[in-house]
């Protein structure tokens, strides 16, 4: 992933994070938009300090 669409990605997160936290849905949604892995959402998430509340999969 190259770094303007990793901006792209941060910049997306932080306007949908509600308080540094983002349901699991929303990061899975954003994943499918930006056209990146899931993997990539989470590795941002933790690059801008938000949290993935409410996994679908039970992992967080």
């Amino acid at each position: 992933m190259n770094q303007e669409m990793t901006n792209e990605l941060k910049e997306r997160i932080l306007f949908e994070a509600q308080g540094l936290k983002l349901p699991c849905k929303q990061a899975f949604a954003i994943a499918s938009e930006v056209g990146c892995p899931i993997s990539e959402v989470g590795k941002a998430c933790n690059e801008t300090g938000i949290k993935i509340v409410s996994c679908q999969l039970g992992c967080f």
